[in-house]
């Protein structure tokens, strides 16, 4: 389970004795792992502001896990076409021993060797410095979070919209990555070139009947340049005062002329964007997210088939062969920013828990300080219920009334404010790393 319990207990001899009894059942009954929890000795300050802090640790705890999952979300989003690999991104760097520092770790094994991180978070600092710290690290990090996402998304929609452009059938889609400059008779006075949908069934038709649907229509000037499923877009040369009547008598026959003035400044710049806008969201997380193959559509999974055709060697309209042979496996700025932050987030994150055992735990059980912090880790969620049991029965002289109310739910805490199934005789505080639920 991906689920942690981090309790604690008093440190005198009669409630270590009850930890080691938790762990003997707990363990013969196979309901949990448990390990040790170091937390620092810190500061103490006043009873009064670690009431404070104990308010604000638990805003800052929501605050944290919140942040986590949001970024996890991002990491899913960017890896859109391997999300299967989102996990293995997800990781924190170090926690085990000092020389280990620069290693990437899964969440288990950080949260499962805590390691009390002094030099970024010293413990010899007041305990509201440590906060302070925390909350303006995980504070600057969502800034940066809602600006890189907020670029991406405009990103995506841009490219979106362009998308949108080239998917749909012959009547629809664009066709500036269709059609090239050969396949028009440009700067003539005169002639103009026409380009005409024709039903599949209908090219016999077509080819037998396109030079006589009107005058002055250029013999064997017909050629099929692309198609879908439903038909062929091909190409007619006429005169240009005729084309009114070629219009009319070719839908008479079901041929539909589409209309489209061949510009080459305007189709190089789409191109250029398209080519931009895929090459900015690849670089992102680079991976091979469109597959720019020779003799299929800009988007073959998200749209209509359209193939090409003509000269088979001729690339598909913006796109080189060296542009598609560049297409590989990579890291890029967005991705890599977040594999980075989540792991300061959650790192921070975990030593906020320990920052709340040890308030709650000061509070709790008062001055000296003197506690045991213990990280749970249920075995399976079925289990869960009949650990509690045993928490409940092998520290309930910790809080009498306490342990009666988890019993009797009608039992009130005396000026305890909490719903009763928040409370427990011990410290007790929950660590679920199910981030992508």
């Amino acid at each position: 389970m991906s689920e942690f319990w981090l309790i604690s207990a008093p440190g005198d001899k009669e409630n270590l004795q009850a930890l080691e009894r938790m762990n003997t059942v707990t363990s013969k009954s196979n309901l949990s792992y448990n390990t040790k929890f170091a937390i620092p000795d810190f500061k103490v300050g006043t009873l009064d502001s670690l009431v404070g802090l104990s308010d604000e640790l638990g805003k800052l705890d929501t605050f944290a896990e919140s942040l986590i999952k949001r970024m996890a979300q991002s990491v899913v989003e960017v890896m859109e076409d391997a999300k299967g690999k989102v996990q293995e991104n997800l990781l924190a760097s170090g926690g085990l021993k000092e020389k280990m520092k620069c290693l990437k770790i899964d969440l288990t094994s950080f949260v499962t060797h805590f390691e009390w991180d002094m030099a970024k978070y010293p413990a010899k600092q007041p305990l509201v410095t440590v906060v302070d710290t925390l909350t303006k690290q995980l504070a600057q990090i969502e800034t940066d979070l809602k600006s890189r996402t907020a670029a991406y998304n405009t990103l995506k929609t841009n490219l979106e919209n362009l998308e949108k452009k080239s998917m749909g059938n012959l009547f629809t889609r664009t066709l500036s990555n269709i059609v090239s400059k050969e396949d028009f008779v440009l700067d003539s006075e005169y002639l103009i070139t026409l380009l005409v949908i024709v039903p599949k069934p209908n090219y016999a038709q077509w080819q037998k009947t396109y030079e006589s649907l009107s005058d002055m229509v250029v013999p064997r000037s017909t050629k099929l340049i692309a198609e879908d499923n439903e038909g062929g877009l091909f190409t007619v040369t006429l005169f240009r005062k005729v084309i009114d009547d070629f219009k009319t008598k070719a839908k008479e026959n079901k041929f539909t002329v589409r209309e489209f003035s061949y510009d080459e400044k305007e189709i190089k710049r789409e191109r250029e964007e398209m080519t931009r806008l895929l090459s900015d969201k690849k670089q992102q997380y680079q991976t091979s997210c469109v597959a720019l193959k020779k003799g299929s559509s800009t988007f073959p999974d998200r749209m209509v088939k359209v193939t090409l055709l003509g000269n088979p060697d001729r690339p598909a309209a913006g796109h080189t062969d060296r542009e598609r042979e560049s297409e590989g496996d990579g890291e890029g700025p967005l991705l890599r920013w977040l594999k980075v932050n989540f792991s300061e987030a959650f790192i921070a994150w975990i030593h906020i828990k320990a920052l709340r055992v040890f308030v709650e735990s000061v509070l709790r059980y008062g001055l000296p300080v003197n506690f045991q912090a213990v990280l749970l880790q249920p075995h399976k969620k079925s289990s869960t219920k009949r650990l509690r049991e045993v928490l409940n029965s092998v520290f309930k002289h910790l809080d009498e009334v306490a342990a009666a109310s988890i019993l009797d739910a009608s039992v009130e805490i005396p000026g305890l404010q909490l719903n009763n199934q928040d409370y427990f005789p011990y410290v007790y505080f929950h660590i679920d790393l199910s981030l992508l639920d």
